[in-house]
């Protein structure tokens, strides 16, 4: 009981030293330094946002393309699931999909009221240009905010190292002018300037990770889209160009 009560004594004053010195080099930092930090923060929290917004698009996403993947190969005629009108909101699938469809169904409807059994080639190229279109949209779409995580990876530590510089730049104009170098006098400056620089990885190193991560998905999505694209436009033409 005795020992449990001194590891637990020791632990807390551990996090107690680790804390005052955490507040110790956060008083002893520069303007500049603090102002970097804070902007730091700033980016850490618009990074933190686009990895977990991203994140879970790309997770839905990957889920309701399963879902409707399924359903359009199990339906007899390629048209079926727009004929019975059903949604599927923040689908990519689904969306190439209905474009296709909506595109199709406007070119079989005749001037004089009539339905069209097929379409010519020339429309037919005018329906593919539209589901590329799509796919072109929705990978945009998908692709939408991962320059935050680009800018976070590749900026934030520049903008520690900046914050080091110049707060190491500063100790030692001080130190020249009271013409005292000891330990005593460099190490708040010094850790203080250091201080930036940790707070720049500790920013670029999750978006690093998170971004190679959404990178990653990202091409996976998005050569699905094309594939699903093609099988798509073929299955059309299959049922609705007619045989020259």
């Amino acid at each position: 009981m005795i020992a449990q009560l001194t590891i637990l004594a020791a632990t807390t004053a551990e996090a107690a030293t680790a804390n005052t010195g955490m507040l110790y080099v956060w008083r002893t930092a520069s303007i500049e330094g603090k102002l970097i930090i804070l902007l730091l923060l700033v980016f850490s929290i618009f990074a933190w946002t686009v990895m977990v917004t991203k994140g879970l698009q790309m997770r839905r996403a990957r889920q309701l393309n399963d879902l409707f993947l399924l359903e359009f190969r199990n339906q007899s005629a390629v048209m079926d699931i727009h004929t019975r009108r059903i949604q599927v909101e923040g689908c990519p699938l689904f969306a190439v999909y209905q474009e296709g469809c909506m595109d199709l169904d406007r070119r079989l409807n005749a001037p004089d009221g009539e339905r069209r059994r097929y379409v010519s080639l020339k429309s037919m190229e005018h329906v593919k240009r539209s589901i590329e279109g799509t796919v072109a949209r929705e990978s945009l779409s998908l692709e939408s905010g991962l320059i935050t995580l680009a800018i976070a990876v590749s900026g934030a530590p520049f903008l520690g190292l900046l914050g080091t510089v110049w707060g190491v730049m500063n100790t030692f104009a001080a130190i020249s002018q009271t013409k005292k170098a000891d330990l005593a006098t460099m190490a708040p400056g010094v850790s203080a300037a250091l201080a930036t620089t940790v707070a720049g990885l500790l920013v670029a190193i999750p978006s690093m990770f998170a971004y190679n991560w959404l990178v990653h998905n990202l091409r996976v999505h998005t050569v699905e889209l094309d594939n699903f694209a093609q099988e798509l436009a073929s299955k059309l033409e299959t049922e609705y160009l007619k045989d020259e």
